[in-house]
C-alpha cells in the first residue's frame, strides 16, 4: 500500500491496524468472514473506473468490451451455481435487493409477510422501523415460545388471513433448516409470490451444506459476502416468469452504474464456491457450529431451538445473568468479536438485549476444526462469567490464549502473518 501510505498515511495505518485486528482475533459474527486474495485483488482493479449503466449488450455507455463479458461471467457463474433461471448481479448489497423485489411487484401499501425481527428476521422484511414496513403493510410470522422454531401451519394461517401478495422467508439470526417447499406451498395458496433470503446461507447452499430454494422460490436474495466469501454485494435470481421483472427494478427502478470491480469480485467469488474445496468448506463450517453448539450446552448456555442446522448460533444469555452487550463487550476486550442480539420473546430492549449471535463462517475460513470448539466454548464461558463479576483479569488472559490460537490458524487474504 505504498501509494495509500504516501498519500494518505492515517487511512493506510488505519487499514494496517484494521489487518491485524482481523489476524489477531476469532472473529464469531456470523455475517462476517475472510476474502481470499484473488476476490480482494478483484475489488481493487481498474474496473472501478468504468459507469456501465444498463445491462450486458445494452448500455447507455460505451467502452463495455470487457465489462459486458464480466457481468456475464458472474450471471452465468450465478445461475449455475444456485440452479435459477436468471441472474442479476448489480444490488449494491442486501438491503437494496429486497427493495428491489417490493419494487418488482408490488405497490406502496400491499400487504408482505416476514418473519418479525425480534424472531430472526430482517428489517427488509416489512418491519415497522424499515422503508418496507412504512410503505408496504408489514404482517409477520413468529417462532414457538417452547421449540423456537417455525410452525408452518401458523404461517399458512396467518397468510390466508392476511393475504399477502409477497412472502420472505429466511432471515437474519435463524439458526434451523429452512422448509422451502413448505413456504412454496403457503405462496402457492394464496397467490403470493415467495422470495427466499438466503443471505446468510448462500455459501451452505452453494456447497451443498443446506438445502436449495431453487425450484421452490420464485426469487432468491442474497448478499455475497457472509458464507459465500466474496466482497459486499448483492445478487437477485429468479424463475424466468419474473427475471424482466428484477431487471427492471434494479436499474432503471433503484439504481445507476453497478460497481464493476464489485462485479468482477462476484464473480471471483463464485468460481471459487464451485469447487470441491468450497464444498468442504460448507460442510465444516456446520460441524464447527454444531460442535461449538454441544459444547455451549454443556456448560449451561442456552441456545434457541436447542442448536443448529447451519452455521449460526444464538445464545439466550438470561439463564447467566449477564445481558447480550455486557457479554459481547466482554467478549470483544478478550478477542472474540460477537454482536449482541435480540432473542425470540426478549423482556429486554433491542439495543440491550438478552441475547448474543455467534456463527463459524470467518474461524472456519482460518481452517480451526471442530476439535477447537470446546476451546472456544471454554473461552466463552469464562469471559461470560468474569463479566458479571468484573473479573478483566481473565478476560486479559484469555485474550492472549486466543491470539496464540490466531497465531497457529492465519487467515486468508491478509496480509499480516
Amino acid at each position: 500500500m505504498s501509494h495509500l501510505a504516501a498519500t494518505d498515511p492515517e487511512i493506510a495505518a488505519l487499514v494496517v491496524a484494521e489487518e491485524q485486528l482481523q489476524a489477531d482475533t476469532l472473529r464469531l459474527i456470523p455475517s462476517e468472514n475472510y476474502v481470499s486474495h484473488a476476490v480482494l485483488e478483484a475489488t481493487g482493479t481498474v474496473l472501478q473506473n468504468k459507469y456501465s449503466e444498463g445491462y450486458p449488450g445494452k448500455r447507455y455507455y460505451e467502452g463495455q468490451q470487457n465489462i459486458d463479458q464480466v457481468e456475464t461471467l458472474a450471471i452465468e457463474r450465478a445461475k449455475a451455481l444456485f440452479a435459477m433461471d436468471h441472474a442479476n448481479v448489480q444490488p449494491y448489497s442486501g438491503s437494496p435487493a429486497n427493495l428491489a423485489v417490493y419494487l418488482a411487484f408490488l405497490k406502496p401499501g400491499d400487504t408482505v409477510m416476514g418473519m418479525a425481527l425480534p424472531m430472526g428476521g430482517h428489517l427488509t422484511h416489512g418491519w415497522g422501523v424499515s422503508a418496507t414496513g412504512t410503505w408496504f403493510r408489514g404482517v409477520q410470522y413468529g417462532v414457538e415460545r417452547e421449540t423456537g422454531r417455525v410452525d408452518l401451519d401458523k404461517v399458512r394461517d396467518l397468510a390466508l388471513a392476511e393475504r399477502p401478495k409477497l412472502i420472505f422467508c429466511g432471515g437474519t439470526a435463524v439458526p434451523r433448516t429452512i422448509d422451502f417447499a413448505g413456504y412454496a406451498e403457503i405462496a402457492r395458496e394464496v397467490g403470493a409470490v415467495l422470495v427466499a433470503d438466503v443471505a446468510h446461507i448462500a455459501g451452505l447452499i452453494a456447497g451443498g451444506a443446506h438445502p436449495s430454494p431453487a425450484g421452490h422460490a420464485d426469487v432468491v436474495s442474497t448478499t455475497t459476502h457472509k458464507t459465500l466469501r466474496g466482497p459486499r454485494g448483492a445478487m437477485l435470481l429468479s424463475t424466468e416468469e419474473h427475471a424482466k421483472a428484477i431487471d427492471r427494478a434494479v436499474f432503471p427502478g433503484l439504481q445507476g452504474g453497478p460497481h464493476n470491480h464489485t462485479t468482477a469480485a462476484i464473480a471471483v467469488a463464485l468460481k471459487e464456491a464451485s469447487g470441491a474445496e468450497f464444498r468442504d468448506y460448507a460442510h465444516q463450517v456446520v460441524a464447527n457450529a454444531q460442535a461449538l453448539g454441544e459444547q455451549l450446552a454443556t456448560r449451561g448456555f442456552e441456545l434457541v431451538s436447542g442448536g443448529t442446522d447451519n452455521h449460526l448460533l444464538l445464545i439466550d444469555l438470561s439463564g447467566k445473568d449477564v445481558p447480550g452487550k455486557v457479554a459481547a463487550k466482554a467478549l470483544d476486550r478478550a478477542g472474540i468479536v460477537v454482536n449482541y442480539n435480540t432473542v425470540p420473546y426478549d423482556t429486554r430492549k433491542p439495543f440491550d438485549p438478552s441475547g448474543i449471535r455467534i456463527g463459524t463462517p470467518a474461524l472456519t475460513s482460518r481452517g480451526i476444526p471442530a476439535s477447537e470448539m470446546g476451546t472456544v466454548a471454554e473461552w466463552i464461558d469464562r469471559v461470560v462469567a468474569a463479566a458479571k463479576t468484573g473479573d478483566e483479569e481473565t478476560v486479559a488472559k484469555v485474550r492472549t490464549e486466543v491470539k496464540a490460537l490466531m497465531d497457529a490458524y492465519p487467515a486468508p487474504g491478509l496480509p499480516v502473518r
